[in-house]
């Protein structure tokens, strides 16, 4: 990420230093503080001056409700609620969550996208390409919220000794599903090709989870033998876990949300220590990216 100093800051902004000083004292515009001197960091800058973008009345797009649609998350949902932020939440899935966004119905939307054509160890690259091809989202930005941990999700003690889903697959195993278009189940169909096998040679649960905790009560009531979902949501079940992956967990929002008071608030909170801590209480988590910004359009 490149910096400017106040300096270079108000020459790119075209304003003088003095009210670029005005701007910081108040909170108004994105910087930090190192060893004395003001930073700007210069991609924030150009989102936030789009943020303000005045358009003809016939071009005024309505604000979306102050809702985090997409995927379900233990620790993202105790941020909504310790951030002070205001944001509900609205739990369908990455895709849902995507769609729901490009027609302003979110504010955001929590994605971890998983392609079929990856050739790579995960690293969060699909939900890149998912932004970068959604139709109506030329504004996106995305906003990494946390590294997770993925994986099967097993009764205690692991009765019929799952160790992956090569065992899952030759022992028939019964395996609680996901509803399509969200993460977790993209992620058991990439699984599944690198396995040289699909979802028709599973033994699975007809009826899908609609979330991580929803497929972990499968498992706990003995309705399923596995599934996949986050070390938290197994943990918070009392359930074993065996991992799969690490995988990126992020906020797809538009530019202009990205400075809206209640984005703010949330997006702050993602540096404070309280995240830290509470990410290593419920377990599987890597807060370290938390609040970089992955990709703007």
């Amino acid at each position: 990420m490149e910096f400017l100093t106040t300096s270079e800051a108000a020459d790119y902004l075209r304003l003088g230093e003095r009210k670029l000083y005005e701007l910081v004292t108040t909170g108004a515009i994105p910087c930090t503080k190192v060893t004395g001197k003001w930073l700007f960091p210069r991609h924030e800058l150009d989102l936030w001056v789009l943020s303000g973008l005045a358009r003809p009345a016939g071009m005024l797009i309505a604000e979306p409700p102050p809702v985090v649609g997409g995927s379900q998350d233990e620790l993202l949902d105790w941020a909504l609620r310790e951030s002070g932020s205001g944001l509900g939440s609205m739990s369908e899935g990455s895709v849902r969550g995507l769609e729901r966004l490009q027609r302003n119905e979110v504010m955001a939307a929590a994605i971890h996208f998983h392609s079929l054509d990856a050739s790579d160890d995960l690293t969060g690259d699909a939900s890149v390409e998912a932004l970068r091809a959604a139709p109506d989202l030329h504004d996106a930005v995305l906003v990494a919220f946390v590294r997770r941990e993925q994986g099967l999700v097993l009764p205690q003690g692991n009765p019929r000794h799952l160790h992956g889903l090569t065992d899952v697959l030759a022992l028939g195993a019964r395996m609680a599903m996901r509803q399509q278009g969200t993460g977790a189940q993209m992620l058991l169909d990439l699984l599944l090709k690198r396995a040289g096998a699909s979802t028709r040679d599973l033994r699975r649960v007809e009826t899908p989870a609609l979330t991580g905790p929803d497929l972990a009560e499968l498992v706990r009531a003995g309705q399923a033998d596995c599934g996949i979902a986050t070390r938290a949501a197994a943990r918070s079940a009392g359930l074993d876990f065996v991992p799969l992956v690490w995988e990126s967990f992020d906020l797809a929002m538009r530019q202009r949300s990205y400075f809206r008071p209640a984005m703010r608030a949330l997006i702050g909170f993602l540096n404070e220590r309280r995240l830290r801590q509470r990410a290593e209480e419920l377990t599987g988590y890597d807060p370290s990216p938390a609040g970089q910004i992955r990709f703007a359009a």
